[in-house]
């Protein structure tokens, strides 16, 4: 089970800084889907209620990897295991039997953390390392478009979270 959150604020309407508003508003998102995911038991966390067939912890570890993947491989050009650890043999999102609800929640906040030192380091408009995700000839995006990218990921997952908790329990709201 995940561990209860207090809902954290959206970010004060005087913030205007282009860099903290899309730092601010990636950690609402992470929060707001942990927050999407407490209470759920493991069983609830690893049953799926779409036709679709994904599960609540297999989008946990969709999003760590989307972290990994843009900032840590993309955006720093860093060489990472598995950039694509998310996907089973078959394409689809994965958590094997033997992974645990805490192990997917803590690589979710490992990723989330060194995401944040990334972000902190650069500029909106530094362009990704070559190198990793990004070799040539393929266009280097700057930390910009990236930082809008997890925000529309984040954005679609958790609304979709939205209507599977309320499928699974009833529970809805922020």
């Amino acid at each position: 089970m995940i561990a209860a959150r207090d809902p954290a604020p959206e970010p004060p309407q005087k913030m205007s800084d282009p860099a903290d508003l899309l730092a601010a508003y990636l950690d609402f998102y992470r929060d707001a889907l942990l927050r999407k995911l407490e209470g759920l038991s493991e069983r609830q966390l690893r049953t799926s209620v779409l036709p679709s067939g994904w599960t609540p912890l297999e989008l946990l570890k969709h999003l760590a990897h989307v972290e990994r993947r843009w900032l840590c491989w993309g955006f720093a050009g860093e060489q990472v295991v598995d950039p694509w650890g998310d996907d089973g043999s078959d394409g689809r999102w994965h958590v094997a039997d033997d992974e645990t609800v805490e192990d997917v929640t803590a690589f979710f906040m490992t990723q989330c953390r060194r995401s944040r030192e990334i972000v902190a380091g650069a500029r909106l408009t530094d362009v990704a390392a070559a190198g990793g995700r990004f070799t040539p000839p393929a266009v280097r995006p700057a930390l910009s478009r990236i930082l809008f990218h997890l925000l529309q990921e984040y954005a679609r997952h958790v609304g979709q979270l939205d209507v599977v908790r309320e499928l699974i329990d009833g529970a809805v709201g922020e």
